[in-house]
Formats: structure tokens, sequence, C-alpha cells
């Protein structure tokens, strides 16, 4: 996937005001981009739905520890 594929990035609500950014972004096929918002232009990832749940899942159990 290109980057013309995530055309709306959005900040993460648990980033920081000091740069410290992950922005994610829909795309085309249901696809989730993440990225560093320091480098916008830097490869980002690409997560299928599935595993984009996935790791959302497991991100809020540790987060609950």
């Amino acid at each position: 996937m290109n980057r013309e594929q995530f055309p709306t990035w959005r900040k993460s609500t648990y980033s920081d005001h000091d740069a410290n950014c992950v922005e994610v972004a829909p795309g085309s096929r249901g696809a989730i981009g993440v990225r560093d918002s320091k480098d916008p232009h830097a490869p980002h990832l690409v997560f299928t739905p599935v595993a984009w749940r996935t790791f959302l899942t497991a991100a809020r159990r540790t987060q609950r520890r």
C-alpha cells in the first residue's frame, strides 16, 4: 500500500505533546496504517483488520495490568 491509500491520519489520544506521537489512518480494503508523526514520509506499518483488532485487544489487556 502506498501513502495515497491512507488520506486521513489521526493522532493517538495517548500520545504526549513532546512529539512522541503515533498516528493511525483507515485505508483501502479495511487496512489500518500506523506511523510515527515525527517523520510522516518514513515507512509505516499496515495492519489487516483482523491483525489490528488483535493488536488492540492485546494492548488493552496489557494496559489493565
